[in-house]
């Protein structure tokens, strides 16, 4: 189903590039430090906490190591610098002139390098004038740590749209220090180009790469990419059978990979894997919509099936959130937090990687036309409501 322009989210040769190895993997978090937590069981406790207003935000991040501000991306163009509780006036980045913004496009995410401190890297997702999605590199001023430097721009990775919709959009680094990257199937109904289920398109997949420039090249493909030595496929491709996928994660104790992909015209759905096993996984797409038939000259042997799905309605649209670790929201620890751009009702199960969702339950909490989860440093969880609110999840 295609949703109507307030809307964000997508509803109704050889491989010759220089490869990087991925750095060695670092120990998951829950298996040291102290005892963590029980499960939550998901009931209340929980308060949202507005921390502004803002131009249709799409999204929340923190650099790594932050403990105070917060970036705001909105969907016309600009990244919003919150300081100390407070937004500043003047944007950290403004894109706006360059962002197409009709229905779901826009600037739809971005993303700090693991030593951004040092570095003052950060990589942006915006579909373009011309409709294509660009991810590009810019850097913090060096007078002025407020501010990107729009001179430092780097292009990384152009991807060619064919329709307007399913962007995907999400931009993310993962517990590995390599950059994740979420792109849609290119949009229309029905994967009429069958990208998909494509290994020669970076439609329909979660990409991985090392944003670092490589020789003559932007950016590297990581030797441990499950496609880099297959004729014909992209070496950049992660994961792949995915429509929209509407925001991931990575358990920031476990590193299990959650995404949220929205569907066709009957069923949402999310997706959680263990750590590493989103490796090569095909998610079904178009083959399949949840756990139905669709496109019925698409195969998808041996796909990963959702851990949960929903029917449409009220509903229409799957935003796809976090395991919370927050340990001040104890009904929540240990579960995936995820909602609906319609309905816009706050839901959560247990994690439980590979295994069909149990006990998912309301929170009691709804954050109208709901575009996205975010988290800090630390572990807080934020919400964004395309009306203009961003809220921070708090005890009750």
């Amino acid at each position: 189903m295609l949703l109507t322009t307030v809307a964000i989210l997508g509803g109704c040769g050889d491989d010759d590039e220089t490869a990087t190895t991925a750095p060695p993997e670092p120990a998951p978090q829950a298996e040291r430090g102290p005892e963590r937590p029980p499960v939550g069981d998901g009931r209340g406790g929980v308060r949202l906490v507005e921390i502004g207003e803002f131009e249709a935000p799409l999204y929340v991040a923190q650099p790594p190591g932050e403990r105070e501000d917060l970036y705001v991306v909105e969907k016309g163009g600009r990244i919003v610098l919150v300081d100390d509780g407070e937004p500043l006036g003047q944007p950290f980045l403004d894109l706006s002139g360059e962002v197409s913004t009709g229905g779901e496009q826009g600037l739809l995410s971005v993303a700090f390098a693991p030593d951004y401190s040092r570095s003052g890297r950060l990589y942006v997702n915006f579909t373009d004038t011309e409709g294509d999605s660009r991810i590009q590199e810019f850097r913090r001023s060096p007078d002025d740590s407020t501010r990107a430097d729009p001179a430092s721009r780097r292009e990384l990775l152009r991807i060619e749209q064919p329709f307007e919709n399913h962007n995907g959009g999400l931009l993310l680094f993962g517990p590995d220090d390599l950059l994740y990257v979420g792109s849609g199937d290119g949009g229309a109904g029905g994967d009429p180009m069958r990208n998909g289920q494509s290994l020669s398109t970076l439609l329909g997949k979660i990409l991985r790469i090392d944003p670092s420039p490589a020789g003559d090249r932007p950016y590297a493909i990581p030797t441990s990419n499950p496609f880099v030595d297959e004729p014909g496929a992209r070496g950049e491709i992660y994961s792949y059978g995915l429509r929209n996928p509407w925001r991931f994660s990575f358990d920031r104790l476990g590193g299990a990979l959650s995404i949220g992909d929205v569907g066709q015209d009957s069923t949402e759905e999310i997706d959680l894997v263990a750590r590493g096993e989103g490796r090569g996984a095909n998610f079904g797409w178009s083959a399949f919509e949840g756990n139905e038939r669709f496109n019925d000259d698409q195969e998808a042997s041996g796909h990963i099936p959702p851990v949960l799905t929903y029917p449409l309605g009220g509903a229409c649209a799957v935003t796809g959130g976090y395991v919370v670790r927050d340990e001040s929201l104890r009904s929540l620890y240990g579960r995936y937090l995820y909602g609906d751009f319609c309905v816009g009702q706050l839901r959560s199960f247990p994690s439980r990687p590979d295994r069909e969702a149990m006990d998912d339950r309301p929170l009691g909490l709804e954050v109208p036309q709901l575009s996205s989860f975010g988290e800090d440093s630390r572990g807080r969880i934020y919400a964004t409501s395309l009306d203009g609110a961003v809220y921070r999840l708090a005890p009750r």
